[in-house]
């Protein structure tokens, strides 16, 4: 170790570090993002509040539909009340037909590129080659009284003309009358619903979505949210209150968005009894539909139909999932006497895993999500089973997670299962009820999600294999070919790695924040802040940029601008230790100080040999001998005894004090190699096997983005120091973060072609 004694001087105090080279204030990563932010209004604040005169659109319905199981087909008619809570005069309207990104012709096939190759992926060509039609087939598009309106589709849009103009705070009314035919989840290019065809039963199970014209977001911030559904970024729909009538074959179970508002009409009387039961079960799950009578349901065919009634207030959108192959359970949730009933609907192809584990984890998501944001506030959370990824609605979502036919399944399976329920359910409040514009801000739902994902993950087992936001995980994105990495704040259409760029990436940024600079105190108040100040109302990056920091008092605009709006990634080196001990002043002191600094220094080899081989000239004739050859440099001079009583007398009791002990200070030299500043943690282990944890706030860069230095006083030898030791700032070259520095030990293997690894991911099938 490198040992430097440096030397008290009075009146300028205890080290004078070396100035460091200031940077272009113009470029210094913690200016503040005046340019950046919209300049605060009475729509919102500064504070990143809704303002005084905030406001937003409303959208109820009365939606009825026919599901037709032998053609499936979905047909229905809807009425739209609009009220225009907007200062602004309209003449027409926007109304999203999301399903017309599946006519032949759509937007997204036209825009998409593909190419040919001499081995082609079936299910991309079924993609490329799909005939099928599942576009709106409009009937009638008219006011309330029945008359038509003009009306104009623009791909995935449609204008509705307005006979007169809607004046702020009036209203209209809206028919329209439609059908379409239903996906195959499993063939005509996936999709966030549709339908998945059982053969060994001759069944289906219907998740249906966007199966409605939907109104679209008119704000003060984009005007029309009328951008095109291209098939990646979700939707921006306004609150309202749904009554929906879903007329389906009278053996088939029905989930939906909403209360179940006839379930006398629709159930047994066994049913009902345990549907009840359920509603007060907490803790454990309550068998509303057995497997016993799911199979039974399977095998049989009926003309008879009945309709499940719905009502749901204060939603921004509906769905509903049905299929006689069902199995249904469920359990209540308290939230202060207020009961939430957290249920799941599934075939017997889900079991073993969905009986165990769907309904648990809906409830738990709840509990998670409503300690760190607000109190769910919907009666009930559906979890449905679905074969391929899982998609989110107001009280219902869509998760996949099949075991094997024998019923066994992997880790892999279970854990993912585990994580899109909770994904899933999670969306509930992002963006369901904290309703940010999917459409433009994928990362605003989709990556707060993930990241409250993570906390849920780590809080159902400590031995998660993988939480989201890991700041590990993040590592190989970042640090990758920045020519296909895009800032987070990109439209989602416009990014290459659109997992990365919407879930990852912002999740992690979460998790840092809460784990590393904030504090989990600060940071779960300010985010509750956010999630309470929203909830019901559309907010905007800013509005969240801005409430994280006015709810804690830090200056957070360093990282949104690292980490949201550039693709600077984090490398922080841990350049040079140098170890400093403090002079005594006392010559004897100094003298051994400086003789042992002499001979530390190598003698020069040539001299090396010289006194191998041969006599010097003084060797060889004494009389070349003087004073200086038995002169002692290293002891101390009266005159240096002197000064340094002199020098003692002068001193403060704390100055004596600081002499007297034997500390050891450590200057550490880092440097800011990937751009994006982070806080310094560092563990320093000591001589006698202790260790200890130092945290630096990121700040220490302000000054100088891309150098810094910090001492630390010890009393005891330091022998290691790591930064980042628990690798929780998604440090992309741990290689530099080390002294002494670490040599990384690795494997190869001899390979040959006719050699392959063996072992399954199922150990539960083998056993």
């Amino acid at each position: 170790m490198r040992i430097i004694t440096f030397t008290l001087v009075l009146g300028v105090g205890l080290l004078a570090l070396k100035a460091q080279e200031q940077s272009d204030p113009s470029n210094n990563k913690f200016r503040q993002m005046h340019n950046e932010f919209a300049t605060p209004n009475a729509y919102r604040t500064a504070s990143g509040a809704p303002g005084q005169l905030y406001w937003q659109q409303e959208a109820n319905y009365k939606i009825s539909i026919e599901l037709d199981d032998e053609n499936q087909r979905i047909s229905g008619s809807e009425e739209i009340e609009y009220i225009n809570n907007s200062p602004d005069p309209l003449n027409y309207l926007w109304v999203q037909l999301d399903q017309n990104v599946r006519q032949k012709e759509s937007l997204s096939k036209l825009i998409t590129p593909f190419q040919l190759d001499e081995r082609m992926n079936s299910y991309m060509l079924s993609r490329f080659m799909s005939e099928f039609d599942g576009g709106f087939h409009l009937e009638h598009v008219g006011d309330g009284e029945g008359n038509t309106v003009p009306y104009t589709v623009n791909y995935t849009m449609m204008r509705i003309d307005l006979p007169s103009t809607l004046e702020p705070g009036k209203s209209v009314d809206l028919e329209i009358k439609w059908w379409y035919n239903i996906n195959d989840r499993m063939k005509d290019g996936g999709g966030r619903s549709g339908m998945e065809y059982f053969g060994s039963d001759d069944n289906y199970i219907y998740t249906i979505a966007q199966f409605f014209p939907r109104m679209a977001v008119y704000s003060e911030v984009e005007g029309w949210q009328n951008n095109q559904f291209l098939g990646r970024t979700e939707f921006a729909l306004p609150f309202g209150d749904y009554e929906v009538e879903i007329t389906v074959p009278s053996d088939h179970v029905v989930g939906a968005t909403g209360v179940l508002v006839n379930a006398e009409d629709v159930l047994s009387k066994e049913g009902m009894n345990r549907y009840q039961k359920a509603h007060k079960s907490f803790g454990k799950p309550v068998v509303i539909v057995s497997e016993e009578e799911a199979i039974v349901a399977e095998k049989r065919r009926t003309d008879q139909k009945k309709t499940w009634k719905f009502h749901a207030e204060n939603v921004r959108d509906f769905a509903f999932a049905s299929s006689r192959k069902f199995i249904w359970d469920g359990m209540a949730v308290d939230f202060g006497g207020r009961t939430v009933l957290a249920t799941s609907l599934y075939p017997k192809e889900g079991n073993p895993l969905w009986e165990k584990y769907s309904t648990r984890v809906v409830a738990h998501t709840l509990n998670v999500y409503s300690r760190l944001t607000f109190d769910y506030p919907y009666p009930v959370a559906y979890s449905v089973h679905t074969r391929q990824i899982g998609m989110e609605y107001p009280m219902i979502c869509f998760n996949g997670g099949r075991p094997l036919a024998d019923g066994t399944y992997s880790e892999r399976t279970k854990w993912g299962m585990i994580g899109v329920i909770i994904h899933e359910v999670g969306h509930n409040f992002f963006p369901m009820i904290v309703n940010s514009d999917e459409r433009q801000w994928t990362w605003m739902d989709e990556g707060l999600n993930t990241f409250l994902q993570g906390v849920a993950e780590r809080e159902w087992d400590h031995n998660h294999p993988s939480p989201k936001g890991n700041p590990a995980n993040i590592v190989s994105y970042m640090k990758g070919d920045q020519s296909n990495i895009a800032p987070i704040m990109t439209n989602g259409e416009l990014t290459m790695q659109f997992n990365n760029n919407a879930y990852a990436k912002p999740a992690t940024g979460l998790n840092i924040l809460r784990e590393s600079i904030m504090g989990r105190e600060l940071f779960d108040f300010a985010f509750k802040q956010y999630a309470q100040r929203w909830m019901f109302k559309h907010p905007t990056p800013e509005d969240f940029f801005r409430t994280l920091e006015d709810a804690s008092a830090i200056d957070l605009d360093w990282f949104w601008r690292g980490w949201f709006y550039t693709t600077d990634y984090v490398d922080l080196s841990l350049d040079q230790v140098t170890a400093y001990t403090m002079a005594s002043g006392n010559p004897e002191d100094q003298k051994i100080m400086e003789k042992k600094g002499a001979e530390s220094i190598p003698e020069e080899i040539a001299v090396q040999r010289n006194r191998a081989s041969m006599k010097s000239m003084v060797e060889s004739d004494p009389d070349m001998r003087d004073f200086y050859d038995d002169y002692d440099p290293y002891q101390p001079e009266k005159y240096d005894k002197e000064a340094y009583n002199r020098y003692l007398n002068s001193l403060s009791p704390a100055e004596k004090a600081w002499i007297s002990r034997e500390n050891i200070y450590y200057q550490l030299d880092f440097s800011n190699l990937g751009g994006m500043v982070m806080p310094l943690i560092l563990q320093f282990d000591f001589a006698d096997g202790t260790s200890e944890i130092k945290r630096i706030p990121a700040e220490i860069w302000s000054r100088n983005n891309l150098k810094t230095s910090k001492v630390f006083v010890f009393d005891q030898e330091v022998v290691a120091v790591t930064l980042d030791p628990f690798q929780e700032t998604a440090d992309c070259d741990t290689g530099n973060n080390h002294w002494p520095p670490e040599t990384v030990e690795n494997r190869f293997e001899l390979y040959k072609s006719s050699y392959r690894r063996s072992g399954g991911s199922n150990p539960m099938q083998k056993q």
